[in-house]
């Protein structure tokens, strides 16, 4: 049997043959990189946000009914939030309290926005374990210090959402949120 080896002829040995294999490795890396780009695309947008949730990152909330002493409930990311019209003795009691003495030490102003104290927004979470505090509606139990009470474990909140006594680890959360007039506000 005779072997089939080829001889390397002179045309392939050219510089011609090597542009020509060049182009060959060029041109099959160009078309892999184009096929990569796709599927490479499609697999980091798979994990943007979908539509409904990006509908949910902000809301805006209308204050102007809520009357000093009064909150009421909204829901934002598929959490209950608290905006409460603080009173002048909420404030005031709020005011009172020494920071440093608190498992969770934050003022009230670190809680509210300048020039906005009167407003508190919080998430309507406790930090506990997740179950929603009282206090936002009319004749709910606000606790020993008279913000919000969370059944579940016996958490105290005081006016400003600041855990008191419990076995809450923190404070209410404050989520991001920005006036956009007096009274109207954007949560998110």
């Amino acid at each position: 049997m005779a072997s089939e080896t080829r001889q390397a002829t002179a045309e392939d040995l050219t510089p011609d043959g090597d542009r020509r294999r060049d182009f060959l490795y060029v041109a099959t890396g160009a078309f892999a990189a184009v096929g990569v780009v796709p599927v490479a695309w499609s697999l980091v947008n798979q994990m943007n946000p979908s539509a409904d949730v990006l509908a949910m990152a902000s809301i805006d909330l209308d204050l102007s009914a809520i009357q000093p002493g009064q909150a009421i409930k909204a829901k934002w990311r598929g959490k209950p939030v608290f905006a409460r019209q603080l009173t002048p003795a909420e404030i005031a009691d709020a005011k009172k309290v020494d920071a440093s003495t608190l498992r969770d030490p934050q003022s009230l102003a670190d809680r509210t926005k300048p020039g906005n104290e009167q407003w508190l927004i919080t998430l309507g979470v406790c930090t506990h374990l997740g179950c929603v505090p009282l206090g936002a509606a009319e004749g709910e139990v606000r606790g020993d210090f008279g913000g919000y009470f969370c059944p579940c474990h016996g958490s105290h909140y005081d006016s400003a959402a600041r855990i008191r006594k419990g076995p809450a680890p923190k404070n209410l959360e404050v989520p991001p949120y920005a006036f956009k007039t007096p009274t109207s506000v954007t949560i998110g």
